[in-house]
């Protein structure tokens, strides 16, 4: 594994963690791809704010030079 993959991967979990910090985990179902320090959030959230958010964490990491915000924002289905 090459140092920048390692760097990479290494900001994917960060990401992840704090999102999840965040209130940005179930049932959100967020994907975070780094590559050579761009990250690509894809995915759903339940409510616009949390697209919005999702980008400024992914922004504020040391790291990364640029992100693609590609989340939808989808209601949860309610169960009866």
């Amino acid at each position: 594994m090459s140092a920048q993959s390692n760097a990479d991967g290494k900001l994917v979990q960060q990401v992840n963690a704090k999102l999840s910090m965040r209130g940005i985990r179930s049932p959100c179902n967020v994907t975070v791809t780094v590559a050579r320090g761009e990250v690509t959030l894809s995915g759903t959230v339940t409510q616009p704010h949390q697209k919005l958010s999702a980008a400024q964490v992914a922004q504020s990491m040391s790291g990364v030079k640029r992100v693609h915000n590609q989340l939808t924002v989808k209601a949860a289905e309610r169960r009866t």
